[in-house]
């Protein structure tokens, strides 16, 4: 997904889920308004992994896009979107913000 389809989304307050993998530090010093908090990057390991269980239950009983969140748009998304179709959310619900937070050119907030 495009920062600009992202952005027009918040905007309109589309009914989206923003899961945002960045490590804690990363997070807290920036991450577009609404995400969720995981602390999985890079989804590497079991205990990474787990960390996207917390957002399951949320995930799964809704129908709503979830965008994954990431610092460059990469592997680690790409790990948590498989991640997470192989825990029965639809892959056509899945999608990546291009080239992640390092691309994103709108508005941030901090902890």
């Amino acid at each position: 997904m495009s920062p600009a389809a992202l952005q027009n989304a918040i905007d309109t307050k589309a009914d989206v889920a923003i899961v945002d993998i960045q490590v804690a530090d990363e997070f807290k010093a920036h991450h577009i308004k609404g995400a969720i908090e995981t602390g999985a990057y890079p989804v590497k390991t079991v205990a990474e992994t787990e960390k996207l269980n917390a957002t399951l239950n949320s995930l799964k009983s809704s129908t709503q896009p979830v965008v994954v969140i990431c610092p460059r748009g990469k592997g680690g998304a790409e790990r948590t979107v498989t991640y997470l179709a192989k825990q029965g959310i639809a892959p056509y619900r899945l999608f990546i913000l291009t080239n992640g937070q390092d691309g994103w050119p709108y508005a941030v907030e901090s902890k």
